[in-house]
């Protein structure tokens, strides 16, 4: 096994949208997939319904995020983004949420070649009319491989 380097961590980050989300609830650890972007600002931003794991945020806003490429048991990338959570409100979250859209939009057109029009094609629908906008401010990037 071997250590990712902070360019390869953040290039893995950069160049997927899905991945696990940990938080801590009534001091037990939960793990959730979610979809996510990680921009050119080095910010994961994110959005959701309101429920147990926006409530959990609140309460408690230090998460960790895990993304990884595996191919095989033995040929794999694994990242994990240490972080807290900060919830956003007004023009500054429609304004994330937009480039939340596009940018994951874009991440799956260059991966898989799906040239997506809505953020429900990608993201679970979220049936409230205002989503909670948020982004998970970076304090550590690790990563590691194995090829």
């Amino acid at each position: 096994m071997e250590t990712l380097d902070l360019q390869k961590c953040e290039y893995i980050l950069h160049n997927n949208y899905v991945g696990h989300l940990a938080y801590i609830y009534n001091n037990r650890p939960f793990v959730v997939p979610i979809t996510y972007l990680y921009n050119k600002d080095h910010i994961i931003i994110g959005y959701s319904g309101e429920g147990h794991k926006i409530n959990a945020l609140r309460l408690n806003p230090n998460v960790a995020l895990e993304v990884s490429e595996i191919d095989a048991i033995d040929k794999w990338k694994s990242v994990v983004v240490h972080g807290t959570y900060q919830e956003l409100s007004g023009s500054g979250a429609k304004a994330m949420l937009h480039e939340f859209s596009l940018g994951v939009k874009e991440v799956i057109l260059n991966n898989e070649g799906r040239d997506l029009d809505y953020i429900q094609e990608f993201s679970a629908k979220v049936e409230e009319d205002s989503p909670v906008i948020y982004a998970i401010k970076v304090d550590e990037i690790t990563g590691k491989l194995r090829i």
